[in-house]
């Protein structure tokens, strides 16, 4: 930069920059500022799948379903698994004796199931409800925050397990040739544990009201 004024001029000239070698760097090899990351777009803004549901071999895909006005229905086989994934606010209902089903990342779904071979193993799953009219051995819950299971007088030796989960009931139908209602019996969530001769033991903690 320089002045009008004559005097100024030589005491108001800009030093060059210098490399690291001694030389005066030239305009291009000077350090380029770092372009900045893209963020994420929020989910909102995000560009929506569209739903999804086929049968390849012997899978069934269930996937970005949001808030459908219909149930959706399909007819498993006993060598089919069905995954469901990503559905909002939707009814399933799967018709027949299948393998086994596998629910991750769905939101208020509810699910309805004849039979199944093996289990369902639901993963992140908040308010989530399974019905359970047949026989089905084992459900699995992972990191679910809300469930009800509805049992059926078939299904009433299903074996349930749950990590990291919070509010989850069990609703058990009345004993036949009775006027009394479906009984609804939470999962504990508290665990107390001692340490007894080097071993920790622990329990659950009932709450009396």
């Amino acid at each position: 930069m320089t002045h009008k004024n004559p005097s100024l001029r030589a005491g108001s000239l800009v030093p060059d920059l210098s490399d690291s070698s001694g030389g005066v760097a030239s305009p291009t090899s000077r350090g380029k500022l770092p372009v900045p990351s893209k963020k994420p777009k929020p989910k909102g803004m995000r560009a929506k799948r569209p739903a999804r549901k086929q049968l390849d071999g012997n899978k069934w895909y269930i996937e970005h379903y949001d808030s459908p006005t219909d149930i959706i229905e399909i007819a498993a086989q006993l060598s089919h698994s069905i995954l469901i994934s990503h559905c909002n606010k939707t009814i399933i209902k799967i018709n027949g004796k299948a393998n086994a089903v596998s629910i991750d990342n769905c939101t208020g779904l509810s699910v309805i199931v004849d039979s199944l071979v093996s289990s369902v193993d639901v993963i992140k799953s908040p308010a989530f409800a399974l019905q359970i009219d047949g026989v089905v051995p084992t459900v699995l819950l992972d990191q679910v925050d809300g469930a009800s299971l509805y049992l059926s007088e078939a299904s009433l030796n299903t074996e349930m397990f749950s990590s990291k989960c919070s509010n989850v009931n069990i609703v058990v139908p009345p004993k036949e040739g009775t006027d009394d209602d479906s009984k609804e019996l939470p999962i504990p969530e508290q665990i107390r544990t001692v340490i007894k001769n080097g071993v920790a033991v622990s329990e659950i903690v009932e709450h009396a009201g």
